[in-house]
């Protein structure tokens, strides 16, 4: 309780930046609300807004979210034994599954634990997300350009410190470095979003391949 508490008050908070950075990149208010409602993916979100905020047309910036969102389905994969919703509560748990609702949940010990780790989380992150985008859009027109208050930055540190924990052994080492060599080199060469779904993929490839899954010494 107290970990999917405290991550929703830091995950909702930085929904202020994606609130800004929406309007400032030519969404109205309502289109920037109705975006956290409904599609809820931080990540998404972002890569959406980045590719209109930089010139891409409406189609590119549908196509990187939807790559970006594809981790969602893999996320549902692994929770959907243990949080064993039925009926209406499968909906919930669909819009509610994300980053954070996700890690808090991996990361408990039992399935019992593991179920109330991810409904704290994923409604907490919900309600305050949402709250803070409203309050985002409405004063971004007055902040000017968010990034220079450093909003922009704030969605990434908040994926780092959830990185972070996980990186006591080799692998999710590995992971993260060779993720963000990718992502760096090709930023500059493909159009927004791309970039973190190519380090995605290289990421897990590198997981794959990984002496600890094919049964090496890890030597």
């Amino acid at each position: 309780m107290r970990q999917g508490l405290s991550v929703a008050v830091a995950t909702g908070l930085y929904g202020v930046s994606f609130g800004a950075l929406s309007v400032t990149s030519g969404l109205s208010v309502v289109q920037t609300c109705l975006l956290s409602l409904l599609l809820f993916s931080g990540g998404s979100q972002f890569a959406l807004i980045g590719v209109l905020g930089g010139g891409g047309t409406v189609g590119a910036a549908v196509a990187a979210s939807s790559l970006l969102g594809v981790r969602n389905a893999l996320y549902g994969l692994q929770l959907g034994p243990v949080l064993r919703a039925r009926g209406w509560r499968r909906f919930a748990a669909a819009q509610l599954t994300i980053d954070e609702s996700t890690a808090v949940a991996v990361s408990q010990p039992t399935p019992p634990s593991r179920r109330l780790a991810f409904w704290v989380t994923g409604l907490g992150v919900y309600v305050g997300w949402n709250l803070t985008t409203l309050l985002g859009a409405l004063v971004g027109g007055a902040l000017g350009d968010p990034q220079r208050f450093g909003l922009d930055a704030a969605a990434s540190a908040a994926f780092v410190g959830l990185l972070w924990p996980r990186l006591r052994a080799r692998e999710p080492v590995a992971v993260a470095v060779v993720g963000a060599l990718v992502t760096t080199l090709l930023v500059p060469l493909i159009p927004q979003g791309l970039p973190v779904v190519a380090a995605a993929l290289a990421g897990s490839l590198v997981a794959w391949f990984s002496p600890a899954r094919s049964g090496g010494s890890g030597a």
